[in-house]
């Protein structure tokens, strides 16, 4: 079937294909198959063989790989969407393409997980069939432009995010690539003048303009992904990592069975963003604190430095400034966290290789603390001789109520002591110095006393959760929104304290929560 370039774009895909011409204009033009790969070279080696095995053009394999995974194979791990290997070979309800490998190449699944050359072999398996499905004959396929919409196909998405997907690889192959893979071998892909034919994407693959941040992309995430409104009061963002591609993780937020979603997600090559979820709703990427925060997903892994480039840096801390003007979230690490520092977090995004001190002079904030210092999933007895974080949060607790406990060092000295003693006296409770659990419920009540009751959120409701979590000794997250958790927490602690048992919180609740009870 005749094949030509689709000449009406959208913003963004004009600006994709905008490069891509650019390139064109000033690039050599280069074969779609490399030379043969020196013996030492394994991973070149991969490439070339399942090149030609399969017919696909070796720089196209190539780009998809170091899109998908940048080389890196992860030594058998999957990512987010179960998907492995440098090829991304995936097995989840939307996307069977580790099964599909394996009944095309005859090789186990296991093998496609662990071994690379097996897992370049069945991508290249997975991107012929597409290409045959699509009816490209030989001549065809010798045209890398040609198998634009087979690649669109490999990701598995549909409409805009199976076009970012493609568009992404077609970029690689237009500016071309040096890449080093995590053994410290070299990868290249030579630029090409490119001039994808897009004609089974485009009409689907239609770009919109975010709604809520102008200078990104708008690919909204599947309705059963994310909950309409919020509970909360937006006061902070979360950092994350994706553990998968750009363009991969955005389908995912599409895919029904994922159950997770994020407000915006940023490119790795450019800094690109695109949102998925409207900033009014709440996205599920942080467990306790998704109702109060928005979330920024950035496209890479936590163990590879190389996905954390300027560009992105530059773009994310651009996008936070915005957000932190928009709803006064004051620029700090109380407030811009990564997920692992959410509360109650099992995460460990955006790891030890995100640069918080870069990235925070980036937003024009402080580096300072990580995390919220006075909210821990239980509050442990604290006395002289006691240090870390949680006797900071005591010796915040007391300095904010007028009780000079010295330096917030996390050192429970004899000033701390004696602030301590003055604030128990002043509550009627045993003045031993020690802070356990009726001295942490009086500290972490303390403030002012307004009703709150289901539906409420805000501070004075985080200060609620915080004290019943010391009062009960069982976890109440501070996330700022009064639901259903809340309030069975404030039933059971009314119910233990002889209070009248309503599940709302007004003076006599407030008044034997200051008082330690």
């Amino acid at each position: 079937m005749p094949r030509s370039p689709v000449v009406a774009r959208t913003r963004a895909g004009a600006s994709v294909l905008a490069a891509l011409t650019v390139t064109a204009l000033v690039a050599a033009g280069q074969p779609a198959t490399a030379a043969p790969a020196p013996a030492a070279e394994p991973l070149n080696r991969a490439f070339d063989r399942a090149a030609q095995e399969y017919g696909v053009p070796r720089d196209l394999l190539a780009a998809v790989g170091y899109g998908e995974s940048r080389l890196d194979g992860h030594a058998g791990k999957p990512s987010q969407a179960n998907g492995y290997g440098v090829m991304h070979l995936a097995s989840n309800p939307d996307n069977r393409s580790l099964e599909k490998a394996a009944a095309l190449t005859g090789e186990p699944a296991d093998r496609l997980r662990r071994d690379t050359a097996a897992n370049i072999l069945g991508g290249a398996a997975v991107l012929r069939d597409h290409a045959d499905r699509l009816g490209l004959d030989r001549t065809e396929r010798r045209d890398v432009n040609a198998w634009y919409p087979a690649v669109a196909r490999y990701s598995e998405a549909e409409g805009p995010a199976a076009a970012l997907y493609a568009d992404t690889v077609f970029t690689f192959l237009a500016q071309g690539l040096t890449a080093t893979a995590p053994g410290g071998e070299e990868v290249r892909v030579p630029s090409r003048p490119v001039a994808p034919d897009k004609d089974e994407v485009s009409a689907a693959g239609v770009y919109a303009q975010s709604p809520d941040y102008p200078s990104g992309l708008w690919v909204p995430a599947y309705s059963g992904n994310f909950v309409v409104g919020r509970k909360a009061v937006v006061d902070k963002v979360i950092i994350h990592t994706t553990q998968g591609s750009y363009a991969g993780s955005i389908s995912w937020y599409q895919n029904p069975a994922s159950k997770v979603s994020a407000h915006y997600t940023i490119r790795s090559s450019d800094g690109e963003v695109t949102q998925s979820v409207r900033e009014k709703d709440t996205a599920w990427h942080a467990g306790s604190v998704n109702s109060s925060s928005v979330g920024i997903e950035h496209e890479g892994y936590v163990d590879n430095p190389a996905w954390y480039t300027e560009a992105m840096y530059r773009s994310s801390a651009a996008l936070t400034k915005h957000l932190a003007a928009r709803y006064s979230i004051p620029k700090n690490r109380s407030h811009i966290i990564g997920h692992s520092e959410a509360p109650g977090a099992t995460h460990t995004d955006p790891g030890p290789n995100w640069d918080w001190n870069y990235y925070m002079q980036l937003v024009g904030g402080s580096p300072g603390t990580p995390g919220d210092s006075l909210t821990f999933p239980s509050y442990e007895v604290q006395q002289s001789g006691s240090s870390g974080p949680q006797v900071k949060a005591v010796q915040q607790l007391l300095n904010a109520q007028g009780y000079a406990a010295g330096t917030a060092d996390g050192i429970f000295g004899p000033a701390t002591t004696s602030a301590t003693q003055a604030f128990q006296r002043a509550r009627s409770l045993t003045a031993d110095g020690a802070v356990g659990p009726k001295t942490w419920t009086a500290l972490l009540s303390a403030g002012t006393t307004p009703a709150l009751a289901r539906g409420s959120s805000g501070d004075a409701v985080k200060r609620l959760q915080r004290s019943l979590t010391a009062a009960l000794g069982t976890t109440v997250d501070a996330d700022g929104s009064f639901g259903p958790t809340t309030e069975s927490a404030v039933r059971t602690y009314q119910s233990g304290r002889g209070l009248s048992v309503d599940g709302k919180v007004g003076p006599a609740t407030w008044g034997a929560l200051q008082a330690g009870r």
